[in-house]
């Protein structure tokens, strides 16, 4: 059966079925970046850590987080997405699992850091960006900005239970309840998650068929091409940063990404929680808040990418930074023991921008760097979990100095202004005049 008489009997495309499990392998993954938050206050009852040793364990997940994920890119290149994604979720689940048996304070740092930091960097956002550009020539952005709300469907769906196992019967059963929801997720991974549309006989969701000679001979080609370029995943992801560096956009990306990690898992999934709790605030209310911020980052993200399909990628990034650093200037203001309508004011409107930066920066970087765009969002994303890592352990400090979180919320207030003004005026590349995929070649 030929591709086109194929495709003419299928009533759904085969990318919605892979977008859709890897929306729920997202879901699967996103369950610890729900827990830090949860969990810091149980630990340091139970052990007396500090919030500066918690904040580390968080920083070193959050730098492996971001530092794996353009390798992450390349191996889903070489060895397919299904296969690095299912070894993704193992190791979230493992390091889950194995936190229950922690007693000192460097076997979080392993945990927390090193075993679910490598795993949650090879799914990551990269992860999305690549589903999108694989398997669909339109909707991208809707596609990215459906997949990159996963992340925020699985705080939705852990927050709750996490915040309530860990009052009782503790934070030992919230642990594996997280490696519970990574590893459910691994047999869908492995029977549905195709890695690319010519395993299953089509062609990318919204691209025409040719004539059927060319059709077969460009399948034909494909392969090829990508096992030569693709041969050796650390090589390519470190050729792709160096063509990239030489792009101011790549720079301009990269500032903007890091302000955008510090902000939200940095600075507001880390540490709201304990920063409610030093207002008096229970913490599963806080954790209720912090859920209701997850609804609707899912809408506000879905919402940003049918906007990146539609207007200037750089000025939605301009105006999504502003008002996160407009919502932070105000936030000391509105905690306290208990929650008033404008706190959930800012909840919303918080929520509605939390990552719906995702969907214009993987578009610019789709645009700008054609064929290398993927693994550029890798690094990129690289650059956004370093400044969460940064502003994790920072924050940290600053309570653990201050007695508050005061200065922290400040400080990120203005470093978002700064990303709303380097966003504006991000400046055209020659490539973004051509936005056919430029080949890679071997440096």
């Amino acid at each position: 059966m030929s591709i086109t008489e194929s495709r003419r009997r299928r009533r759904l495309h085969p990318a919605w079925i892979v977008a859709a499990v890897a929306f729920l392998a997202l879901v699967g993954a996103a369950g610890f970046r729900a827990a830090p938050g949860v969990l810091m206050v149980p630990l340091q009852q139970e052990f007396g850590w500090s919030t500066t040793v918690l904040s580390a364990a968080v920083s070193i997940n959050l730098v492996l987080f971001g530092l794996t994920a353009p390798f992450a890119a390349a191996l889903m290149e070489k060895f397919g997405i299904r296969a690095v994604t299912a070894t993704a979720l193992v190791m979230i689940g493992a390091g889950s699992a194995l936190t229950v048996l922690v007693n000192q304070s460097w076997q979080i740092l392993l945990t927390w850091g090193l075993l679910i930091g490598l795993g949650t960097g090879s799914m990551a956002l990269v992860f999305a960006a690549t589903i999108a550009n694989t398997w669909f020539s339109k909707s991208r952005g809707l596609v990215i900005g459906i997949l990159t709300a996963g992340s925020a469907a699985g705080q939705l769906v852990f927050l709750p239970f996490i915040a309530v196992l860990a009052q009782d019967p503790g934070w030992r059963q919230a642990s594996l309840l997280i490696a519970a929801g990574a590893l459910a997720v691994v047999p869908l991974v492995l029977k549905f998650l195709k890695n690319s549309p010519a395993d299953v006989g089509a062609l990318p969701y919204g691209e025409t068929a040719p004539e059927e000679g060319a059709a077969a001979s460009a399948a034909a080609a494909s392969p090829a091409a990508d096992s030569g370029r693709s041969s050796n995943a650390a090589v390519r992801a470190l050729q792709v940063l160096k063509r990239a560096s030489r792009e101011r956009t790549f720079w301009a990306l990269v500032a903007g990404f890091a302000i955008c990690g510090a902000t939200t898992n940095g600075l507001i999934g880390t540490h709201f929680i304990p920063s409610a709790h030093d207002h008096g605030m229970p913490q599963t209310t806080a954790a209720g808040l912090l859920a209701v911020v997850g609804i609707f980052d899912i809408v506000g993200t879905i919402a940003s990418g049918w906007l990146t399909d539609r207007y200037n990628p750089k000025v939605l990034l301009a105006v999504y930074y502003q008002f996160r650093g407009i919502g932070l200037l105000v936030l000391p203001l509105l905690l306290s023991a208990t929650v008033q309508p404008s706190m959930i004011v800012f909840v919303v409107i918080y929520g509605l921008d939390w990552v719906a930066t995702v969907p214009p920066t993987a578009a610019i970087c789709r645009k700008t760097f054609g064929a290398d765009g993927s693994v550029v969002f890798g690094w990129v994303f690289a650059a956004h979990q370093l400044g969460a890592a940064a502003a994790a352990l920072g924050a940290g400090a600053i309570r653990d100095a201050t007695g508050e979180y005061t200065y922290a919320w400040f400080g990120a207030a203005a470093m978002c202004t700064i990303a709303a003004v380097i966003s504006a005026t991000i400046r055209k590349d020659k490539t973004d005049k051509d936005p056919v995929p430029v080949p890679v070649t071997a440096a």
